[in-house]
Parts: structure tokens; sequence; C-alpha cells
């Protein structure tokens, strides 16, 4: 059983820069990799961005790739989203989630694919 707890979020203008923090507790050694999903209202939930914990390979959606950096701080079970250059389009609600050892690299985009969701934590940018 693995824990997830979010925090960082908040509201921001367009082109500036936040840092979700997750915190991971409970078995977190069954961990294999870790990331991130977004929802935004009347839309249907996305992939962010991942990482594998034994070796640091890190995925990103399209949309995100070049603004946002996924790291992974293994000693203090912690994982974290640099999101700089923020847009508007960004505004939504951010899960981190955590896959077992199941994980499935072919299937790293699939929400299916992650066991554990933490509760969310609003992001908004403006314009």
């Amino acid at each position: 059983q693995v824990q997830l707890v979010e925090s960082g979020g908040g509201l921001v203008q367009a082109g500036g820069s936040l840092r979700l923090s997750c915190a991971a507790s409970g078995r977190t050694s069954r961990t294999y990799a870790m990331g991130w999903f977004r929802q935004a209202p009347g839309k249907e939930r996305e992939f962010v961005s991942a990482i594998i914990r034994n070796d640091g390979t890190t995925y990103y959606a399209d949309s995100v790739k070049g603004r946002f950096t996924i790291s992974m701080d293994n000693a203090k079970n912690a994982m974290y989203l640099q999101m700089n250059s923020l847009k508007p389009e960004d505004t939504a609600v951010y899960n981190c989630v955590a896959a077992g050892l199941t994980f499935m690299r072919e299937n790293y985009y699939g929400p299916a694919t992650y066991d554990y969701w933490g509760q969310g934590t609003q992001v908004t940018v403006s314009s």
C-alpha cells in the first residue's frame, strides 16, 4: 500500500512557474514508476509526465515537453514537477500517480497503468 499527497498548486499568470511536489509513504519500495496526470474542466484526463525510479528514464506529453521537468528524490520518497512557461491551457487538477512492479513501459501514458493516485492539486494559469 502506497499513499500519495500532492502540494504546490496555485494561481499563476501565463509565463510563470510552479513546482508541484508529491510525498509518498507506505510501502514505497514497491513503487517502480511515478508520474503526473491532469484533467481540465470539460476535457479528458491526460498524461503529463512519468519517471522510472531505477534508471531515471523520463516521459513527457508533447504538450509539456521543453517546459516541464520531472524529478525524483528516492531518499525522501518524493517526486517533483517543475512547470515553467505556463500557459492557460495548463489549467487543470494535477494528480500524482505511482505504479507498482507490474508497470509496463510501453503503457506509461495510460491511467490504468498506475496503481496509486493522490488527491489532486489545482493549477490555474491566467492570461
